[in-house]
C-alpha cells in the first residue's frame, strides 16, 4: 500500500537537500568534492535553516507571540527566509538592510511581503550598522523580535541538529572534511560540532574571502589581518560571533575572488550549477584543501544560493569588468591559481 508523501507547509519543506557529487572537480582531484545544495530550500538558501531554528526557538522561548514582529539586519538571504517563515507562521517582518547588497535581493524581499528598509553600509562598531539599528527598532515596536542571527546560538544549533546529521547520513560516515565560508558563522560552527562529535578526525575549514578577518582569527589568534576586499554577499566577518565562540575549526584558506569569479562559471557551464559568489568561495575552498591533503578525501561544501539573486551584478559582464573580475579561463587550469 503507498504511504502518503506530503509536506506540512514551508517549515516542512527546509532541509534534507541533496548532496551533489561535482564531478571535473572530483575527477581532477582525486577526491570527492560534494556540495550540499542549499540552494534546493524552499526559500532558496541556505539561511532558510538559520530562519527555522531562530523562529522556533523564539516561540518556545515565548520571545516571538503571535501577531509578533520579527525584525533583523540581514545582507539578504536570512531576511528572505525570515520573511517566508513568518509569513508561514503569520509574522509581520521588517528588513534593515545594507544599501550595497543586490537589487534583486531587495525587489525579492518586497515581493514576499517584508518592510525593507536599505540603510548606508556601515562597520559594526559604527551605532548604525545595519545590525544595530534593527535591534533598536526591534526595541520601539510592541511584539517586536530581533532575530540577532549573528548572536544568536539557535542559528548554529539548527544546523547540528540539521544539516550536521544529514552530511554524514548522505556520506554513510565516509566524509572527512567540511568547508565554508562565515557570515554568523552559524553554518560552520552547527557542521563542525556535529561532525566533530561523530568523529574528531573530520577537519573543519573555514573558507574566508579577503577583506575578512576569520582566516586571521584561526591562523593566528586575532583579528587584525583584513587587507583586500570581495563582492561576495553575505560571508566575510570582522568579528568573533556567538556562533563562532568555541566552534571546533581547524584550518582557513583565503580565497581571492579572481578564483572565486571563475569557479562560479565552471560550476554553471561544466556542472549546471547556477549559484552565487558565496558557493564560488566554498567550492574553492574544497578544492584548495583537496590539493594540500591529496586524493582519498571526502570533502563536504555548501552550495548557499543560486545565481538569479546576482544577475545584475556576477552574471553582468559590464558589471564584472567595473570589478575587474574575468571569469575567462582554459579548462581547469585555474585551479593552480586557489
Amino acid at each position: 500500500m503507498m504511504s502518503k508523501q506530503i509536506k506540512d507547509g514551508f517549515a516542512g519543506t527546509v532541509g534534507e537537500t541533496p548532496l551533489i557529487r561535482i564531478k571535473s572537480l572530483s575527477d581532477a582531484t582525486g577526491c570527492e568534492i560534494l556540495g550540499k545544495a542549499e540552494f534546493l530550500n524552499p526559500g532558496g538558501s541556505v539561511k532558510d535553516r538559520a530562519a527555522m531554528g531562530i523562529i522556533n526557538d523564539a516561540e518556545s522561548r515565548g520571545l516571538l507571540k503571535p501577531g509578533g514582529t520579527i525584525v533583523e539586519g540581514t545582507a539578504g538571504n536570512t531576511g528572505i527566509g525570515l520573511a517566508l517563515v513568518g509569513n508561514a507562521k503569520g509574522y509581520r517582518t521588517i528588513i534593515v538592510i545594507p544599501d550595497t547588497q543586490s537589487q534583486e535581493k531587495i525587489n525579492l524581499l518586497r515581493a514576499i511581503g517584508a518592510d525593507v528598509r536599505p540603510v548606508p553600509a556601515a562597520p559594526y562598531k559604527d551605532p548604525n550598522n545595519y545590525n544595530h539599528i534593527a535591534r533598536r527598532l526591534a526595541e520601539e515596536i510592541d511584539g517586536g523580535f530581533w532575530a540577532n542571527q549573528f548572536d544568536n546560538t539557535a542559528n548554529r544549533e539548527y544546523h547540528r541538529q540539521t544539516t550536521g546529521p544529514e552530511i554524514h547520513r548522505q556520506t554513510a560516515g565516509e566524509v572527512t572534511a567540511f568547508v565554508t565560508a562565515v557570515g554568523t558563522g552559524g553554518t560552520l560552527a552547527g557542521v563542525s560540532l556535529f561532525l566533530k562529535e561523530a568523529d574528531p578526525k573530520i577537519k573543519s575549514v573555514c573558507a574566508d574571502p579577503y577583506g575578512a578577518a576569520m582566516w586571521s582569527w584561526i591562523k593566528h589568534g586575532h583579528l587584525d589581518i583584513d587587507d583586500g576586499d570581495s563582492v561576495a554577499e553575505g560571508i566575510g566577518q570582522g568579528r568573533v560571533t556567538k556562533n563562532l565562540e568555541e566552534a571546533p575549526i581547524d584550518d582557513a584558506f583565503r580565497i581571492h575572488d579572481s578564483v572565486m569569479i571563475k569557479m562560479v562559471y565552471h560550476l554553471m557551464e561544466s556542472e549546471g550549477l547556477f549559484l552565487g559568489a558565496s558557493s564560488g568561495i566554498n567550492v574553492c575552498g574544497a578544492v584548495k584543501l583537496a590539493l594540500e591533503g591529496g586524493p582519498g578525501q571526502v570533502i563536504t561544501t555548501i552550495l548557499c544560493d543560486d545565481g538569479q539573486r546576482y544577475l545584475s551584478r556576477l552574471y553582468n559582464p559590464d558589471w564584472l569588468k567595473s570589478e575587474g573580475l574575468d571569469p575567462t579561463r582554459q579548462g581547469l587550469d585555474f585551479l593552480r591559481e586557489i
